[in-house]
């Protein structure tokens, strides 16, 4: 049995839960999710906790337990508080500016970068080298962070580019001058 997959999903108060033979659809006061479930997983609600199941013990099964588990807590906690994530952009003359959900990027190039922000997420950029994504979907977050930090990645020897707050970026040294 899978340790992660074995423990109940709390359900706050306020969140609405509705289960159907492969679906779970969450409700909560900052919007709704829905998961599909793979074949061979299923999942039950009892006293304000949903129990996740599998019915074979396959090596997919096993993986795909412990995966439904995390998913339906990571749901829960982005219907209640929501899911953040924050990048910081560092260069000379780097910026980005928000226009409605598009983002606009001057990273050194010679034109500037355009980027749609999926209409799910609210994006806002509170200083010219910080952008701010939040939204219900952590996947959804997520990935368009990635995707926004691949525009440019930062570089390890000057640490130009986009990266997460808080993101460690090892250093080389570069040409070492000898006598």
């Amino acid at each position: 049995m899978s340790r992660i997959g074995k423990t109940p999903v709390q359900i706050p108060k306020d969140v609405k839960v509705s289960i159907t033979k492969d679906k779970v659809l969450l409700e909560g006061p900052k919007g709704k999710l829905e998961l599909v479930l793979p074949s061979g997983i299923s999942v039950e609600s009892k006293e304000s906790q949903l129990l996740v199941s599998r019915a074979v013990d396959t090596k997919q099964d096993r993986a795909n337990h412990g995966t439904i588990r995390s998913r339906l807590e990571n749901m829960i906690v982005g219907v209640t508080k929501g899911h953040k994530k924050e990048l910081e952009i560092q260069g000379l003359g780097f910026c980005v500016q928000a226009q409605g959900n598009k983002l606009v990027f001057g990273l050194g190039f010679s034109h500037p970068i355009n980027f749609e922000v999926p209409k799910e997420l609210k994006v806002s950029t509170p200083t010219q080298t910080m952008i701010v994504l939040e939204g219900v979907d952590n996947i959804l977050v997520g990935q368009t962070a990635a995707q926004i930090r691949s525009l440019k990645p930062v570089e390890p020897y000057k640490g130009k580019g986009i990266r997460y707050v808080g993101e460690f970026v090892r250093r080389k040294q570069g040409k070492s001058v000898t006598k």
